[in-house]
């Protein structure tokens, strides 16, 4: 079939935009860094961590070495704030959030609630399961991490999932160490609470068909820990810690019940509104959420089983990631997991323009959809949300941070 020369520009126009879309131009931030060291993102690495050979459970004790986690943890909270002991940062990132949030610079006040928000997105029941979900070994380090050096009492201290299950082999593990920490889920019983929710807390930016209830877990809490996994999604192309807020809302454990308006983007590479940036910009969900994490200690390329592919990347080598990724920038740590996941699994379903929602945020306060992003509905517009850039390749991984480069992200190698 003969085609004109127009129709071959725009051929030619649609593809670089494609690209572009999935592969933008890297070292070209957008947004405003957050954090004590501003656009920071800590990557800490054993190869230690886990030794899950396939057979068993992934998440074992047998599997998984708590002191190696606990140690990749603590180091990651230093370098996060460049503190040389975890008291002194943990008072820097009470302190920084505080600041940043119109509280006053205050480090943390007795009795104030953490809630730490887990994915248990592949649970059932509150049995124990072998699809992926989060490192009980990871979870229990945060928590020797908040009663220790973050002097926070174990009744101040929620780890929920609203919409999912609390499961046996994540809730016997903390609480046999910590029996007053309190757990939520979306039943309750068996030492759970069952979710409660505040309605039309989330209205959303444009009129939706999504849950707008809101746990009353972070409406009263102080501070969020948001612990995402590191894994692909079909229709997002990836989950990280913006998706990961979505199990907050009201939503049906049956997803086929749920709306998802706002959650696929457009693959041509045109701009979209995007819920996930209502999420990271609501005063309860990611204005909330004192710490990003996510738990790349296996990883997966697609949301559902248990881990199955090892890594080819330098340098996993073909191996389990072993990684752990902190941030208190929501938009950095998830642009460096979009790296990760698509240097190592190019051909993802539902990549193109997946980082959609990346750019909204970033640059929340004019976005390149033109959306009045007010996930409130109070009619003050979102500021940005943090920093968004691509990486220079999979092999030296660095950002604009890591070369220099003002106003960028910046990928810190935990020793």
């Amino acid at each position: 079939m003969k085609i004109t020369r127009r129709q071959f520009a725009l051929s030619v126009a649609a593809a670089s935009t494609l690209r572009t879309s999935l592969f933008a131009s890297p070292l070209s931030p957008l947004g405003v860094p957050r954090g004590v060291v501003p656009g920071r993102v800590t990557w800490a690495h054993d190869p230690a961590a886990v030794t899950w050979d396939g057979t068993g459970s992934w998440w074992t004790d047998a599997n998984n070495n708590q002191a190696v986690i606990d140690r990749m943890v603590s180091r990651s909270v230093r370098d996060l704030t460049n503190k040389k002991s975890d008291d002194q940062a943990w008072s820097a990132t009470f302190h920084y959030f505080n600041r940043t949030h119109g509280r006053g610079n205050a480090g943390y006040k007795a009795g104030e609630k953490v809630a730490i928000k887990a994915n248990l997105n592949n649970t059932v029941d509150h049995g124990a399961i072998e699809r992926l979900n989060s490192s009980p070994h990871l979870i229990l380090s945060l928590v020797r991490q908040l009663t220790g050096p973050g002097r926070v009492e174990q009744s101040s201290i929620t780890v929920f999932d609203s919409s999912r299950f609390v499961p046996a082999c994540l809730y016997d593990k903390i609480h046999r160490e910590f029996p007053g920490v309190v757990f939520v889920d979306h039943i309750g019983g068996d030492g759970r609470l069952k979710a409660e929710f505040k309605p039309d807390a989330i209205p959303f930016s444009v009129p939706s068909r999504n849950a707008k209830g809101l746990d009353t877990v972070v409406v009263d809490a102080s501070y969020l820990i948001d612990a995402a996994v590191l894994r692909a999604h079909v229709s997002s192309g990836v989950t990280l810690c913006a998706k990961n807020l979505f199990g907050c809302t009201s939503i049906y454990t049956d997803w086929h019940k749920n709306a998802h308006d706002g959650f696929h983007h457009n693959p041509d590479g045109s701009p979209a509104y995007s819920a996930f940036t209502d999420f990271l910009g609501h005063k309860d969900l990611g204005e909330k959420t004192i710490l990003f994490l996510i738990d790349g200690l296996y990883g997966n390329d697609n949301v559902d089983g248990p881990p199955h592919r090892k890594w080819k990347m330098a340098p996993f080598n073909d191996a389990w990631p072993n990684s752990i990724f902190l941030s208190l920038d929501g938009v950095a740590i998830d642009s460096v997991g979009f790296d990760f996941l698509t240097s190592e699994w190019p051909d993802l379903p539902d990549i193109a323009n997946a980082d959609n929602y990346l750019r909204e945020s970033a640059l929340a306060n004019d976005p390149p959809s033109k959306t009045f992003y007010d996930p409130e509905r109070d009619g003050i517009r979102c500021r940005s949300l943090g920093v968004y850039e691509r990486w220079n390749d999979g092999t030296d991984k660095k950002y604009s941070g890591n070369l220099g480069k003002g106003n960028g992200i910046e990928l810190f190698k935990v020793a």
